[in-house]
């Protein structure tokens, strides 16, 4: 399948909120196979993004003024139309990061997911429920959900369809306007989107798409939005944490990980080899809940090592808008960089290359071969510090107390995988890792794609939750409504009040609280 045509991309950049008649710069967006360049798209400013907030106050009253019925219905008719473009979605997505297109089509999966969970679960979510008053009999209470206003979407460039419109879905859902900074190198994934909501009946001006520095249009957003959802580094997660805490405005996050996998003894050592390609080189090796260290017991790590190794050898790495490729391309030369600094300064300090370890110009000019590293330590760039490449360690353990303690001892705590001689072994050590998910028997598709589960970071890989009903419920302000019927707690005019408060405490003693829903 050849990359989408000019006319697509030229079609695309109209469902940007900047006005681009103005005086605007413009940015070349390049197909990251080949350095060609796919269209251009302007390049918004802080007064865009003022407009695009303005302009989505007013869409999101008349949005929140609809049943959340009304508005599932349209991202019901939202996923219909992924289903049907998901070739092109793909296409679009692997022109611009550049990864192999089963990694492509993890975000049409992802996508498809969000949209049919969250309308599935927003109705009831979103309906007022009634709780036990504080006075059963004179007080009536209930709470709703009122919708944020604006939410602002700050996405990367990884996986920047499934990271900028999978949290827009449940934000929208909630009764919210979007207007979302996607990655200046990959606008196109967000546009594609916008033109999809535009077809499924999602209101003009509630899902604006500003793209732009995020110097620029990300400190704009968080200065007038009144949420902020960020997928990034941990690093720019503690500034813009910082930047949202000085107004007071809501903030969830999943930041960076340095993600361990778990092997045993006893543990079905082909699957996990086979597997562990995917784990740990999807998107070559660029998300953040890869796997980038490999704990094994030391009486099965020779024999996992070479299966392993084995495996990454025979994986092809390539340019293809197919299925052909199991490995796409790093997106840019700043990652390319990156991955070849954490090899080099690795093997200066004693670490053995069992795989891989070289760029590969000739299959395009950004494209690295997966790497499988041995004696890794601290001392190196790798050892613990987030790669975000196609490079993966192996450590041998004594036993799995080891493997637990070596696999806690980072900052991160994201995502774990592992692979044991029963599920009820992989359970019990997944219980004992400081990771948000863990996986056993698998990398990390599995927990990623459950929907109705949370999914997150703890330690310094993330603030708050996306999926399950925190991934709805964060979007929206509580408010609880009491109605006061019979009397109030004035002493009534027939009784003083130092019998009255007696009489007060006696009632409150006695009233069994039934729970709240």
């Amino acid at each position: 399948m050849p990359v989408p045509a000019a006319a697509v991309f030229e079609r695309l950049r109209t469902f940007s909120a900047v006005n681009a008649s103005k005086d605007h710069d413009e940015r070349a967006i390049t197909e990251v196979f080949t350095g060609n360049t796919l269209g251009t798209v302007p390049v918004g400013t802080a007064a865009d993004v003022e407009a695009a907030v303005v302009r989505a106050r007013v869409a999101q009253a008349g949005w929140a003024a609809r049943s959340a019925e009304e508005r599932a219905e349209v991202f019901e008719r939202y996923r219909a139309l992924v289903v049907e473009n998901r070739e092109y979605l793909m296409d679009v997505v692997q022109a611009e990061t550049g990864k192999a297109r089963w990694a492509a089509q993890e975000e049409i999966m992802g996508l498809i997911f969000a949209a049919r969970y969250f309308a599935r679960v927003a109705p009831k979510l979103l309906a007022p429920h009634s709780v036990p008053g504080a006075f059963p009999l004179l007080n009536r209470a209930s709470v709703r959900t009122v919708p944020k206003g604006v939410v602002g979407v700050i996405a990367p460039w990884n996986y920047p369809m499934l990271l900028s419109v999978g949290d827009s879905i449940p934000a929208m859902l909630a009764g919210n306007a979007v207007v979302v900074k996607p990655d200046s190198q990959t606008p196109y994934s967000s546009l594609a989107n916008a033109e999809l909501f535009a077809r499924a009946g999602v209101p003009k001006d509630l899902f604006q798409v500003v793209p732009g520095p995020g110097t620029v249009v990300g400190t704009a957003i968080v200065e007038q939005a009144d949420y902020l959802m960020f997928t990034g580094s941990s690093a720019t997660g503690r500034t813009l944490a910082e930047q949202c805490g000085r107004r007071l405005i809501g903030f969830s996050a999943e930041l960076g990980g340095k993600n361990p996998m778990i092997v045993t003894r006893g543990a079905d050592l082909d699957k996990a080899a086979k597997a562990a390609v995917r784990a740990c080189f999807s998107n070559a090796g660029q998300l953040c809940i890869s796997i980038e260290r490999m704990y094994v017991e030391q009486s099965v790590v020779a024999e996992f090592t070479q299966k392993f190794v084995d495996a990454v050898k025979a994986a092809k790495l390539g340019a293809a808008y197919d299925f052909s490729a199991d490995i796409g391309s790093l997106i840019s030369e700043s990652q390319l960089e990156t991955v070849a600094k954490h090899v080099a300064d690795a093997v200066s300090k004693g670490a053995k290359v069992l795989a891989g370890g070289n760029a590969r110009p000739d299959l395009g000019p950004l494209f690295f071969e997966p790497t499988v590293l041995s004696d890794v330590t601290d001392a190196m760039e790798c050892g613990r510090n987030e790669t975000f490449g196609p490079l993966v360690s192996i450590y041998p353990v004594a036993d799995v107390e080891e493997a637990i303690t070596r696999a806690n001892d980072t900052e991160y705590g994201l995502n774990a995988s592992v692979w044991a001689g029963s599920k009820a072994e992989g359970e019990r050590i997944a219980e004992r890792l400081h990771a948000g998910t863990v996986n056993v028997d698998e990398g990390y598709a599995p927990a990623w794609g459950t929907t109705g589960a949370p999914m997150g970071g703890m330690g310094i890989s993330g603030v708050g939750r996306r999926h399950g009903t925190d991934g709805l419920l964060k979007f929206t302000e509580p408010q609880t409504v009491v109605v006061t019927r019979f009397m109030n707690l004035d002493a009534p005019a027939f009784l003083p009040q130092d019998k009255w408060q007696p009489l007060l405490m006696t009632i409150a003693r006695s009233i069994r609280f039934l729970p709240g829903r």
